[in-house]
């Protein structure tokens, strides 16, 4: 089977700003209730920001205050079609908010028990 992955998967498109280090400090090594995340991870054909694979979680960091764009959202769309569920959190939200982004992570993944 041939890879649908998109070229240039698991690479990072631009420099990782704060809200991207701010949020992976406390996704790693299963830090948010026992989900395991991964950064820059192949979601084909696409590369999420974040995901969650055992909790079909894809998480997207938003540049502006505006909200996401069209391709965003048709993205959204074609993930929640196979089975994923998206979250987006504008990035400032993140570097002014990361304890409500976390508590709104941990309340929709609840708690898992570390492998």
């Amino acid at each position: 089977m041939a890879d649908q992955t998109a070229p240039g998967a698991g690479q990072e498109r631009e420099p990782a700003g704060d809200a991207t280090a701010l949020l992976w400090a406390q996704l790693a090594e299963r830090r948010l209730g026992g989900w395991r995340f991964e950064r820059r991870p192949p979601v084909p054909p696409w590369v999420a920001e974040f995901a969650c694979e055992e909790a079909a979680l894809v998480i997207g960091l938003d540049a502006g205050a505006e909200g996401t764009d069209a391709g965003d959202l048709s993205r959204d769309r074609e993930l929640a079609a196979r089975g994923w569920r998206v979250l987006r959190f504008a990035r400032a939200e993140v570097e002014g908010n990361l304890a409500g982004v976390l508590a709104a992570l941990a309340a929709m993944l609840g708690r898992r028990e570390a492998r």
